[in-house]
């Protein structure tokens, strides 16, 4: 009796792996956007209208609030932006400020080389290189379609990474496709 329900296992273990979907490559990991120079934000202060608007992130990464002056912005999430907005009014002006900043605006993608209209392109979340180059009206009949070269914003080079569907591009990254050896 041992024996036989073998085979009706091994046949249930084998439907079940069928059934799950494989993958070429693992999941992008989620990250949390931290402002740059060049973001643009929301800054809202609950009951206070006075203290909230639209402020850009300027090239020093800081960011001029009324009532704190400048204050640093770069490298901070939204979230964290609007605590340290909150704990700067809670010891000038206010008691309990309630703050929510909602990013609106994030730096450009730029493409070169290899694609049909080079130039700035708005970021997206969820941008892939194969996106972006949809955007600047696709390859060119020279394109290397093996690899891509990407600058991140503050990187001193560009890095070589493979071309596929899951090579992400990141706010003020330089996108360059190059030209593929005969």
């Amino acid at each position: 009796m041992r024996l036989s329900t073998l085979p009706i296992l091994v046949l249930l273990a084998a439907a079940g792996c069928a059934s799950m979907p494989l993958s070429s490559a693992p999941p992008a990991a989620v990250t949390v956007h931290k402002l740059a120079p060049g973001d643009k934000v929301r800054i809202d202060t609950f009951g206070e209208t006075a203290l909230g608007g639209e402020f850009t992130v300027d090239g020093e990464g800081k960011i001029a609030f009324p009532l704190l002056g400048t204050i640093k912005a770069a490298d901070l999430s939204g979230d964290e932006l609007g605590t340290a907005i909150a704990a700067g009014l809670a010891t000038r002006a206010l008691r309990d400020p309630k703050v929510t900043v909602q990013v609106i605006n994030v730096r450009p993608v730029y493409v070169l080389g290899e694609v049909a209209k080079p130039g700035e392109f708005p970021f997206a979340s969820d941008l892939s290189v194969f996106a972006l180059v949809a955007k600047a009206g696709g390859f060119t009949y020279r394109a290397d379609r093996r690899r891509v070269f990407i600058r991140h914003a503050g990187a001193a080079g560009e890095v070589a990474y493979k071309l596929d569907a899951a090579t992400p591009v990141r706010p003020g990254d330089t996108v360059r496709i190059g030209d593929r050896v005969f």
